[in-house]
């Protein structure tokens, strides 16, 4: 049990605050097939991160939108009705990438550029380029309205594995072919009653990498920050995607909170918050739990959790082996959707390559009401910032798979459970939740009951842990830790940590997690 978490709470709504950019004119060169690209000039990562500099000692002036009017009428249904052609498809080698359009929810335009051989041309925007109903109200833009983002396809043109669009997000499908949670380049001030400012792609340069891969670097601008990232990313069909990252960040000024390495994704009940929806299927999240490999002792799963206010969450000390938000369970029979998909989500995990240093990982949980939106948040804050004008490099490896590999041979938490305390046939004490884990791993592989598996708990002063006990389930390779907690009237949360040992070793990952027994009461 080597890292206890911070909790802390916020009540801030989170506003998007995006500059705009204006498209230059440059010269053109058309081609008969794919957009018309302009002149080269020379381009190198050195020189754009330079630049990124120079915009940090600078002002921040913002540009609202061009003609906002037209783009509020791009509403969703609209936007999807756009289509890039795909006799268009800009083919970098091996690369093949097509381009988003504008609309009303993607208003700020994005610079778009083909690197090879070390020069860059600006890959300019038409409105021949989109396939669009006759009274699309897209018509209505000037033809430099620009571009919102791209995607990468698949070879064949058959679809996208990866997608940039909006702010600085991005998402693969994963090595499952689906596409579920999201990354971003950065976070500033997530959850706090400042209210969250989300930086934006303003320049992407796209070029074909060694080995096929597909490299984009993006120049990144906000009120507080500017920088460069540079993303080399190999897709292996079946396998997932590794990006390897490499940013480049100056602060136009102090920042309370920095997001680095920030992914975001969806989590709204599982089996262990199932009372929270009155909904058809037995779950629906994207991710399930974080998962920390800290630098020295036990790896932990924080069991993501639906609150009622705005909940932070922080796990102190050097910089992790890795982190990541996982979607561990893979049981079609726990989601019943067969739209969706939700068994098939990716899971991201964060793998640190430059020297971190100490800080936290940091866990936003926002309160849902449905799975349209994005409520977790986890990121890397560094404990010390340099000053504004310096630079700060932050390099790192994206793992989008199926599961993260074992670490070692610790049984991991595959199923989490909260109900009413006591027992069946008794008069239930009120004031009691009982918490039943199920642990499965080679750590535990043979073991029985007499061979001295002991529960591990730890609650916080003036909790009560009544009856704590471990057992193998039968006719299953799995065990299962039960035990009910009781804390005084009023509490609002406890947080728990909880694991198997065996003669003082682990046996498991540390289960962490939320208990909010004034909302269980208010379900009785």
């Amino acid at each position: 049990m080597t890292l206890r978490p911070l909790v802390f709470a916020a009540t801030a709504a989170l506003a998007l605050l995006a500059p705009a950019l204006c498209p230059a004119e440059t010269p053109a060169q058309t081609s008969a097939a794919g957009p018309a690209l302009a002149a080269p000039a020379p381009f190198s990562l050195e020189a754009l991160a330079a630049r990124a500099a120079a915009i940090a000692r600078a002002p921040y002036v913002p540009a609202p939108p061009r003609q906002p009017e037209v783009l509020e009428r791009i509403d969703y249904d609209a936007h999807w009705q756009i289509r890039y052609r795909k006799d268009k498809t800009l083919q970098l080698g091996a690369v093949p990438v097509q381009f988003f359009h504008l609309g009303t929810y993607f208003r700020q335009p994005v610079k778009m550029f083909a690197v090879a051989n070390g020069q860059a041309r600006e890959v300019l925007y038409a409105p021949a380029l989109f396939d669009m109903p006759k009274d699309s109200p897209a018509r209505d833009l000037t033809a430099d309205a620009g571009f919102a983002g791209f995607r990468i396809l698949r070879p064949d043109l058959s679809g996208d594995w990866i997608s940039f669009l909006g702010a600085t997000y991005f998402r693969t499908e994963g090595a499952l072919g689906q596409f579920g949670l999201s990354a971003r380049a950065i976070a500033v001030d997530t959850g706090l009653p400042s209210g969250e400012e989300f930086p934006r792609f303003t320049e992407v340069y796209l070029e074909e990498g060694a080995g096929g891969q597909a490299v984009v670097t993006a120049l990144v601008e906000g009120r507080s920050l500017a920088g460069v990232w540079r993303m080399a990313i190999t897709n292996t069909p079946g396998q997932g995607q590794v990006m390897a990252v490499e940013s480049r960040i100056y602060l136009r000024k102090p920042v309370a909170r920095l997001g680095l390495a920030p992914l975001t994704s969806m989590f709204w009940y599982s089996e262990t918050n199932r009372w929270h929806a009155l909904d058809w299927r037995p779950e629906v999240h994207d991710s399930d739990g974080l998962l920390i490999a800290p630098a020295t002792g036990t790896p932990v799963w924080r069991a993501l959790d639906t609150p009622g206010d705005i909940v932070t969450t922080r796990f102190a000390g050097p910089a992790p082996k890795g982190f990541g938000l996982v979607q561990r369970d893979r049981d079609f029979e726990h989601y019943q959707d067969d739209g969706v998909w939700y068994d098939r989500r990716p899971t991201v995990w964060v793998e640190p390559v430059s020297d971190w240093g100490r800080g936290a990982v940091t866990l936003v949980e926002l309160p849902t009401h449905d799975e349209i939106y994005d409520n977790i948040v986890a990121f890397w804050t560094p404990e010390t910032l340099p000053a504004p004008g310096q630079e700060l490099r932050f390099d790192y490896r994206l793992h989008w798979v199926d599961r993260v590999p074992p670490q070692g041979d610790l049984a991991q938490v595959v199923a989490s459970r909260i109900g009413m305390g006591g027992n069946a046939g008794v008069k239930r004490p009120r004031d009691q939740i009982k918490v039943v884990l199920d642990f499965e791993g080679p750590a535990l592989a043979g073991l029985g009951e007499a061979d001295g598996v002991t529960p591990e708990i730890t609650a916080p002063q003036g909790v009560e842990i009544i009856n704590p006990f471990a057992h193998p389930i039968r006719g299953s390779t799995r065990w299962r830790l039960v035990f009910d907690v009781k804390s005084p009237p009023g509490t609002g949360t406890v947080d728990l940590l909880a694991g198997l040992s065996r003669g003082g070793r682990a046996l498991s990952e540390t289960w962490a997690a939320p208990l909010h027994p004034d909302r269980i009461e208010k379900l009785r």
